[in-house]
């Protein structure tokens, strides 16, 4: 939805909360899912939808006949397409995840030729008038990484990609950004990791930028704001802002344990009491050593890259200040989008709710602070 005319802001919520790899599952969640939230908050105004669109869900639609009858189905319902999660190239839900959500990465041409397809599918989605961006893994995942190959080998398809991305906006006008994430445990972790990319490798692209998740710079215990203006002072482009919340506790194995789960990876940051960060590259790895700890030793705060909802607590929502919010309305990105993907494997409280009555109250939450 639009939620700020000049300068622009759009707030989407990424479809990827809904189950689905064909085309086919997609459409019927934006048909039974997406309305029934436009339903509820955007009646009569247009919707903005955050795409998540696998490898096999983008081939059904490389027709482009295909791609014009999805288009007028969002005109005729009131719906816009603005952005793609281009991150997950392969099964999402329902099966093991785990570090497999990073492949393949950078390095590999099915990872670029899979974006620019993305990039093509969207320049026929967007609306005249209307930036479009793509966010996508920052890289590859860090033990992946072994020399300057690997690196030479990302920048030049990251490259390749910008060219198509430049292609596509002087042939049809259409304003397409590629945004890399970064994410704890990945080639690209950090804020100053990112900035330090793109000023010697990615100086020269025109379409490239990043998509700063909230969680994922809370849970390297970044300051989600001062973070945002380190990016805007390097002139990185800031191409999308997803609004999510990393799990916030004590170090405390028995709270944890209920956020354990087979499917995705939950990278996990303690802050000790004396400053120092401990990391693991997963939470059971964690609960491992805090079980193992003595139980008078004092423990610390422990971040965990696990979205939760917005709006409930014990999460690092609480670096979303005031702030934050003045800082995104002053035009440092158009697009914004809450991405709590982790709604099926979330503790059995924190899904009391129906899950569109959750991403209802999510976008409410945010609504608040933005007015």
């Amino acid at each position: 939805m639009i939620i700020q005319q000049q300068p622009p802001l759009h707030l989407t919520y990424c479809l990827n909360i809904h189950p689905g790899e064909t085309w086919a599952e997609n459409f019927a969640a934006i048909q039974e899912k997406a309305l029934a939230v436009k339903a509820r908050l955007s009646p009569d105004k247009p919707f903005g939808l955050g795409l998540r669109l696998s490898s096999r869900a983008a081939e059904s639609l490389a027709a482009g006949h295909r791609r014009y009858d999805v288009r007028k189905f969002f005109d005729d319902h009131g719906l816009y397409a603005f952005t793609i999660n281009g991150f997950p190239y392969g099964q999402f839900h329902d099966t093991r995840v785990k570090q497999n959500v990073y492949a393949p990465d950078w390095q590999t041409a099915e990872r670029r030729d899979y974006t620019n397809l993305l990039a093509d599918i969207l320049a026929d989605f967007l609306p005249d008038g209307i930036s479009g961006s793509i966010s996508t893994v920052p890289g590859s995942f860090k033990p992946w990484i072994t020399g300057e190959d690997n690196a030479r080998g990302m920048t030049d398809n990251l490259l390749a990609c910008d060219r198509h991305l430049a292609e596509i906006r002087e042939e049809t006008g259409k304003n397409i950004y590629l945004a890399l994430e970064p994410e704890p445990g990945c080639f690209l972790e950090t804020t100053d990791e990112t900035i330090a990319f793109f000023r010697e490798r990615l100086g020269s692209s025109q379409q490239l930028g990043v998509c700063f998740d909230t969680c994922h710079a809370a849970v390297q215990f970044e300051d989600v704001t001062a973070a945002l203006k380190k990016y805007v002072t390097a002139g990185v482009r800031v191409a999308k802002i997803q609004l999510s919340a990393a799990l916030e506790t004590g170090s405390d194995a028995e709270t944890l344990k209920p956020f354990c789960d087979p499917v995705y990876l939950h990278q996990a940051t303690e802050r000790t009491t004396d400053g120092s960060l401990r990391r693991w590259s997963d939470l059971p790895e964690a609960l491992l050593e805090l079980e193992r700890r003595p139980r008078a030793e004092p423990g610390g705060i422990l971040r965990v890259h696990f979205h939760v909802p917005l709006f409930a607590g014990s999460s690092t929502a609480t670096e979303l200040t005031p702030g934050f919010f003045a800082l995104v309305k002053s035009g440092i990105t158009s697009h914004l989008e809450i991405e709590t993907y982790t709604f099926s494997v979330l503790p059995a409280p924190l899904r009391s709710r129906e899950m569109i009555e959750s991403i209802v109250r999510e976008y409410e939450w945010v609504l608040a602070r933005i007015a």
